[in-house]
């Protein structure tokens, strides 16, 4: 029998996955889309000091190395011929921020992670020069000046980091996102690694003009960078080079497979949720929360806080998609505070029956702003909170308190959504790590008063990437024609509450928002460990 099962998979492709609290390899069979195997690894985050977030770039290349062995090890014990695997995509965290020696292939400094807030007097310094009448930064990039985005990052660690500044005089220094930096080691590093990037990862940077697709001169001068640091931008779906594994792997059956799949995570995931269409769109539940509107090949701008952003380009030739965006900083991130900081849950998964065990809040409300408050805000002195206490609160109030911000904070960003494109969403298409939480989905239904919809094969991102990497000219083994795409199947939330106790919970949580706000001065925040 398991000889002609592997005569009948037929091309297969790779997806690494490295995302802000894991790093996972999946593969994939081009023809069906079934996920055959996967391995995953948790990233370790380190704060160095209050509201900043780093992490060790060599533990991340580790930990997709890591996962890459261990996934060809488990397609050996399922009698899966690896020499299958015809190409990789990559998809990552965006707007993490490193630094690099292309001369020896040592990071400069941890990379500098998107939820990092250290760059707060940047941002403040750097709104100043900016005219009021003219908002030359956000009518090129699609993205208001914030902490969140590369370039403040990488102007942060111009002015900070010796090593830096030094490598830069030296023209050893190489800028990335996470993509770059991964794609540039997992071809050669050192030797001949290939520094590129895609429009979508390089839409995040503030750098990038998102109606030429190039990088700005005017923007380069405004952030002061040098453009020779920052990677080649390419589509998300083309061969960018070939695996070269440098060190004893046993993943070196991968060697000379083509990387020809790059998509910044929330991309990936409008990509693998068939979001192909204008008015489409998907939210995914990670360590923040994503909801992506796919608007076609026009950009739109929002009047409502959100962002606009490069969905996809899936080929050289191929036209560009946008997509507007809005972006919660604090999703899972909340659950692994719970588990990490305050010991109230062993695994992820204890909040699930944590929550059950209540059924409600009774009137405990948490605003997980630890790092500022993104869409539709953009307000960075806000700081989380938990309100409305009372005697009776107990753990479990608070592990339902902070599913329910997760969906209070996803309709926010709905609301703002609609009133940007005029139609309202019939129904919500989900994805991540946190949708296997079914009480999530359920009370997400209920906030929202809309379906919520979810495939049965959660590895949106991943597939995401792996669509853009076999469809690659070259590569070739993933149609793309809407009648070629697998038909998926779904799992239906129907709201369950009448919809005016929906709205005195939304109204509710909206007062708590306004007293999470204006915490942080920047003194505060820029004076480091009290």
């Amino acid at each position: 029998m398991a000889a002609t099962k592997k005569a009948v998979l037929g091309p297969l492709v790779g997806a690494v996955d490295q995302g802000t609290s894991s790093t996972r390899f999946l593969v994939f069979n081009s023809k069906t889309a079934e996920l055959l195997s996967h391995h995953q690894v948790e990233i370790k985050q380190e704060f160095p000091r209050e509201g900043w977030v780093e992490q060790d770039p060599k533990e991340i290349l580790q930990s997709v190395y890591e996962c890459i062995e261990k996934t060809c090890e488990k397609l050996g014990q399922l009698n899966i011929d690896i020499s299958n695997i015809k190409a990789i995509g990559v998809s990552n965290q965006r707007e993490t921020t490193v630094v690099w020696d292309r001369l020896t292939g040592e990071p400069l400094y941890n990379a500098v992670v998107w939820l990092d807030l250290r760059t707060q007097s940047t941002v403040e310094n750097l709104s100043k020069r900016i005219p009021g009448n003219n908002n030359f930064v956000k009518s090129k990039t699609g993205l208001p000046l914030s902490t969140y985005f590369s370039a403040v990052k990488l102007r942060w660690l111009l002015d900070n980091v010796r090593k830096v500044q030094k490598a830069v005089e030296e023209d050893r220094a190489l800028f990335g996102t996470i993509d770059s930096w991964l794609i540039w080691s997992l071809t050669g590093g050192a030797n001949g690694g290939v520094h590129c990037t895609d429009v979508t990862n390089a839409s995040r940077t503030m750098l990038f003009n998102i109606h030429s697709l190039e990088w700005d001169k005017e923007l380069c001068e405004f952030f002061e960078i040098p453009i020779k640091i920052l990677p080649n931008v390419r589509s998300s779906s083309e061969i960018y080079g070939l695996m070269k594994i440098s060190h004893s792997l046993k993943a070196g059956a991968l060697e000379g497979v083509p990387i020809s799949g790059c998509l910044g995570d929330q991309s990936a995931a409008l990509v693998g949720q068939m979001c192909f269409q204008d008015g489409q769109a998907k939210n995914t539940y990670g360590t923040g929360c994503f909801l992506l509107c796919n608007t076609g090949r026009k950009c739109v701008f929002s009047e409502h806080g959100l962002l606009t952003t490069v969905a996809y380009k899936l080929g050289r030739d191929k036209p560009v998609y946008y997509a507007l965006e809005g972006s919660v900083a604090i999703a899972g991130a909340v659950i692994r505070w719970l588990r990490d900081n305050l010991g109230i849950i062993k695994t992820s998964e204890e909040i699930e029956k944590l929550a059950k065990e209540v059924g409600t809040s009774y009137g405990c409300y948490f605003v997980p702003a630890f790092s500022g408050l993104y869409a539709p805000y953009w307000e960075p002195s806000a700081r989380g909170i938990i309100c409305g206490l009372t005697q009776f609160t107990n753990k479990c109030h608070i592990a339902f308190a902070a599913l329910e911000a997760v969906c209070f904070q996803t309709r926010e960003i709905l609301d703002a959504m609609n009133r940007d494109c005029g139609i309202p969403l019939s129904h919500l298409q989900v994805d991540g790590g946190m949708t296997n939480n079914k009480i999530l989905m359920q009370l997400q239904a209920d906030i929202l008063y809309i379906p919520v919809v979810k495939p049965s094969m959660p590895e949106t991102t991943a597939l995401g990437a792996a669509m853009a990497a076999g469809a690659a000219e070259g590569v070739g083994v993933w149609s793309l024609k809407p009648e070629d795409l697998s038909a998926v199947t779904m799992e239906r939330f129907e709201p369950q509450i009448n919809a005016e106790e929906s709205e005195i919970r939304y109204s509710t949580w909206k007062k708590a928002v306004m007293k999470s706000m204006g915490w942080v001065t920047t003194q505060s925040s820029e004076s480091g460990i009290p």
